[in-house]
């Protein structure tokens, strides 16, 4: 039997944006479109990792899947999380995730659509109401960090919604293996990778 390959190491830049004071308007919803965003008070940990995955998987979003469950759920269930699940015709659909961990400062730490949706214009409308969550507790700041291997829209769309870049740095991203990718498949709701 023929020893696993494991991917290679991907390069990447990241650059941190943040925004000061909250835009004056939001985008709308796109007309036709039947979508709701709904705040998941105590998401479950296989539905979390499966916006995770189906998010992020072309996007290499790895970190939060090789979780183990008490990691992850200290995480997700913190006071200083919030998790709200974009739905398309009663469908999942996309994700954002804030948090307010650090004083005056909220996160936006994931943002983003499934495939199926992409291309619609719910984009600019799902992060103007990122945006809008994350300012309701009034912090000094907003920031939101995206990297090379992210879509090619989302710095743009941070930029053109009012994000203003501050720095960037180099990072490695591991890929998952596909050891890693079975695993995750036959561990259902319980730990990770």
């Amino acid at each position: 039997m023929a020893k696993p390959v494991k991917p290679k190491s991907l390069k990447a830049t990241v650059t941190h944006l943040e925004m000061k004071k909250p835009p004056r308007t939001a985008p709308p919803l796109p007309v036709n479109l039947h979508a709701t965003l709904m705040r998941a008070t105590a998401i479950p940990l296989h539905f979390y990792r499966y916006l995770q995955w189906q998010v992020g998987r072309e996007w290499n979003w790895v970190t939060r899947l090789r979780m183990k469950d008490k990691e992850l759920a200290d995480i997700v269930h913190a006071k200083t999380t919030r998790i709200y699940v974009l739905s398309v015709d009663g469908a999942p659909a996309g994700f954002f995730e804030l948090s307010n961990a650090r004083d005056a400062n909220v996160e936006l730490v994931y943002f983003g659509l499934m495939e199926h949706v992409r291309k619609r214009g719910l984009g600019e409308w799902m992060l103007g109401q990122a945006i809008a969550a994350a300012w309701a507790p009034t912090p000094a700041t907003v920031t939101v960090q995206t990297n090379t291997l992210d879509h090619p829209a989302a710095l743009p769309l941070y930029q053109r919604m009012g994000f203003t870049p501050v720095s960037q740095n180099e990072a490695i991203i591991r890929p998952l293996s596909d050891e890693e990718i079975l695993s995750m498949a036959k561990a259902g709701s319980t730990d990770a990778v």
